[in-house]
């Protein structure tokens, strides 16, 4: 398995991976430290809730969601940030149509085996 990604990612000339349930995503950048992912949702769209021992900080791009981490809910637009320390409960259900930046320390070795994350439905 390749441990780190190219210089330079052209997302462009990148075909969307579906996840199920109306989520994709593209990698931007990773090696064992960090990860970076743009991830694409579909109006109504969930993450259901999850856990992971990864650092993640998420941008928004666009569109509206509501995120729940820890039991604490706020609506996240375009421009905003969200922050999720390592083993907090967490999920977010898309609002309006959008796309996410994740980044994630360590690299999510899940996302690089393939895996489908559970959270976001089948892989099909």
């Amino acid at each position: 398995m390749k441990r780190f990604s190219e210089k330079f990612i052209t997302t462009k000339e990148m075909e969307w991976e579906e996840l199920g349930g109306g989520v994709s995503r593209k990698f931007l950048g990773y090696d064992n430290q960090i990860m970076m992912v743009r991830v694409k949702f579909d109006k109504g769209a969930l993450g259901a809730p999850h856990q992971h021992f990864h650092t993640q900080a998420t941008y928004c791009v666009s569109g509206k969601f509501e995120f729940e981490i820890d039991g604490e809910k706020k609506i996240v637009e375009a421009g905003d940030g969200v922050y999720i320390e390592p083993n907090l409960l967490h999920s977010a259900i898309c609002l309006e149509e959008g796309e996410l930046i994740d980044t994630f320390s360590p690299v999510r070795e899940d996302f690089l085996t393939g895996e489908g994350p559970s959270y976001f439905g089948d892989k099909s």
